[in-house]
């Protein structure tokens, strides 16, 4: 065990009962009593007077204001108690208020990169158990002394010597840089994603290669900082290239996919499309798929590639407005222009119809048992769906027909029987 460490253990042990330790318990539950107090001050103070720009710091203030003012109270009158008596348990007190602090904080900046869901939840408690089991690792003592094992175990790269502390140590980096990136990629895209004067489109591509950029400076900063030799980063770029060329060929045609739809804008985040047998309005781009809502709110995931290589009908391409066709008979012995304007009064009444393009009521043909109608609207929220704007269309005309006599046949056949 640590001497250091092994003293203050001896300490605490020693004081136990003591008005020594009564002073340190004193005081602890004091500064957390004074803590709490400032904490619900401030923190109501700045939730109501703080701009909504600063919402992040906000978030980050109130998780940490509680255990950083109670270590430095702490850490005040273990400075003024240490000349008269022993501060040991002050001292494994400001230790767990510190790693209280650091648990808080990569907790809220993880809730803040991650969207809700189970990896967030696993991702939280990980980074929290692994930041408690480190101090109770130097709290015990044995944290030297693990160290120091794992640095012994050595072993050759090639030529060069590395051991199993250089190993964890490259790895704690690399999780930290690319952690800090993701955290400066979300902060980012959020300033982005509020700009107005922005295509929707624009501002998703710029997110995305913000993110890559970000992502890759992080590996390389991790890299030079466990001293790797990045020469040796072309070794891997030829094998990666190699491995795109057979086997991830779809996967990097989906990501190049996708940045062209981004930048040709073809499609937005809001547009109402057909793919394939899929309609409905796309709700999110990504870099390898797009989200599309169907009209009965089932999400369909489709792969960039798709949208490159097949026909994609954008139904608001160039104007959101969409027309839809109501197919009608009435029977022969029925006022034709009268049913007509029945037809374009039921449409106007419709508070979803454009009055700009017009409805229109057309004559489209003689059928059998009746004469064929058409009556096309225009709307301008197609994302909503047709299927309700038509029954109540139709239920209009039924009522309209009812009160002005004018009937929907029913099918007609004309049977003859020929003896011989």
């Amino acid at each position: 065990m640590n001497d250091g460490i092994k003293h203050i253990w001896q300490e605490a042990i020693a004081d136990i009962g003591t008005s020594v330790a009564i002073w340190q318990i004193s005081v602890i539950i004091a500064a957390c009593a004074i803590a709490w107090m400032i904490n619900g001050v401030l923190r109501a103070y700045v939730t109501r007077n703080a701009p909504e720009n600063w919402k992040l710091g906000i978030g980050t203030v109130n998780r940490l204001l509680f255990p950083l003012s109670t270590l430095v109270i702490v850490l005040l009158a273990k400075w003024i108690l240490g000349h008269w008596q022993h501060t040991s348990v002050l001292h494994l007190a400001s230790n767990l208020l510190l790693a209280m602090a650091a648990v808080r904080l990569a907790v809220y900046a993880v809730r803040y990169m991650l969207a809700p869901g189970s990896m967030l939840k696993t991702l939280e408690n990980a980074t929290a158990m692994l930041i408690w089991l480190v101090l109770a690792l130097h709290l015990s003592g044995l944290l030297p002394d693990i160290l120091n094992s794992l640095e012994t175990i050595e072993f050759n790269i090639g030529k060069n010597p590395v051991n199993l502390l250089i190993i964890l140590q490259g790895l704690l980096t690399i999780l930290v840089t690319i952690f800090a990136a993701m955290w400066l990629s979300r902060f980012a895209e959020n300033k982005l994603m509020h700009i107005d004067h922005l295509n929707a489109n624009t501002r998703v591509m710029l997110t995305k290669v913000l993110r890559v950029f970000l992502l890759f400076i992080a590996v390389l900063v991790a890299l030079s900082a466990v001293g790797l030799d990045l020469t040796l980063l072309s070794v891997f770029g030829g094998a990666l290239g190699v491995g795109l060329g057979f086997g991830l060929q779809r996967i990097a045609s989906n990501y190049v996919s996708g940045f062209i739809l981004l930048m040709d804008k073809s499609i937005q985040i809001g547009d109402v499309v057909t793919i394939d047998v899929h309609y409905g309005v796309i709700r999110d781009l990504r870099t390898r798929y797009l989200v599309l809502q169907k009209l009965d709110g089932t999400e369909v995931i489709i792969p960039n590639e798709t949208l490159i290589i097949n026909p994609v009908i954008n139904h608001s391409f160039l104007d959101r407005n969409t027309r839809v066709l109501l197919p009608i008979q009435v029977a022969y012995q029925g006022d034709l222009d009268l049913t007509l304007k029945l037809l374009l009064k039921a449409a106007e009444l419709h508070p979803r119809v454009l009055v700009t393009p017009e409805p229109n009521a057309l004559v489209k043909g003689f059928a059998d048992s009746g004469v064929d109608l058409t009556l096309s609207v225009w709307i301008a929220d197609a994302e909503n769906g047709t299927a309700s704007l038509q029954s109540e269309i139709y239920l209009t005309i039924w009522r309209l027909f009812k009160e002005n006599d004018i009937s929907i046949p029913y099918p007609q056949r004309e049977v003859r029987i020929l003896r011989a």
